[in-house]
């Protein structure tokens, strides 16, 4: 039996136009559409955070983060972060607002600075593999493990 990824999220039907837009390439948010409000959030909630209206929308993201602060990792034991060491976990800013949870990529830890312009990536995850299930069968999404990828950010035009 494979090893169980620690990196995929639980994919639900709420969450899932957010999965397949990034496996489509595009970063989705959601923002909200009561009156006074309109704040854009993330992570994907059921109802503003703010105001609390359910009058929530998906909407695409530009895509253009500034870092706000990052982290070098250089011990995981978790799969499959070992192999991947060392690796920036970050909080950007995103264009539209929200602050996010994320990797940088494709910079030398040397090269960081808060406030550098930041551009979307996608990694991809190939189909099939994810977190077993009650009966350890591997698999991403409720049974389904199409294609599948993880938004990271590297340097690019803000």
């Amino acid at each position: 039996m494979p090893s169980a990824r620690c990196d995929l999220p639980e994919v639900d039907a709420f969450t899932r136009p957010y999965w397949e837009a990034a496996a489509a390439g595009k970063l989705l948010l959601r923002r909200c559409r009561a009156a006074g409000c309109g704040t854009a959030h993330h992570y994907p909630r059921e109802f503003c955070p703010y105001c609390w209206s359910a009058d929530v929308v998906w909407e695409p993201a530009s895509g253009h983060a500034t870092l706000y602060t990052w982290s070098v990792v250089h011990r995981n034991d978790l799969p499959p972060f070992g192999d991947r060491l060392p690796y920036v976990a970050a909080v950007v800013d995103l264009a539209e607002g929200p602050r996010m949870m994320t990797e940088v990529t494709d910079c030398a830890p040397a090269e960081l600075r808060i406030g550098m312009p930041l551009t979307v990536r996608f990694r991809d995850v190939a189909p099939g593999v994810g977190k077993p299930d009650a009966a350890g069968a591997a698999g991403i999404a409720e049974g389904d493990a199409g294609p599948f990828a993880i938004p990271v950010f590297g340097p690019g035009p803000a």
